[in-house]
């Protein structure tokens, strides 16, 4: 199991930024695809943005564009830098490890975290 720990959220104006970022536990994150995802009040989890081992990105197409996701191996850290946010990117957000299936389908593997809270609000 990984544990991981998020952070980086807070209150933001339209059209504004934030980095957000994720800290594993554990020596084996090089070989880990991760992945972002966030709940917004009253819907369910989505993935956001998925990231391989070996540095390879997609995206939901409603954050395309606009965020990016990044990973530090040595700090078994992986990163959401979001611009141009929008009241509807309101959430909380998480990160966990993913396994990609090949149907397209990408899917959590660990237990989640506690997330961080992103607010857009002007």
């Amino acid at each position: 199991q990984v544990q991981l720990v998020e952070s980086g959220g807070g209150l933001v104006q339209p059209g504004g930024s934030l980095w957000l970022s994720c800290a594993a536990s554990g020596s084996a994150f090089s070989i880990y695809a991760m992945g972002w995802y966030r709940q917004a009040p009253g819907k369910q989890r989505e993935l956001v943005a998925a990231i391989t081992s070996g540095g390879t990105t997609t995206y939901t197409d409603s954050v395309s564009g606009r965020f990016t996701i990044s990973r530090d191996n040595a700090k078994s850290t992986v990163y959401l830098h979001m611009n141009s946010l929008k009241p509807e990117d309101t959430a909380v957000y998480y990160c966990n490890t993913v396994n990609y299936y090949s149907d397209g389908d990408v899917e959590p593997r660990d237990n989640w975290g506690q997330g961080t809270q992103v607010t857009v609000s002007s």
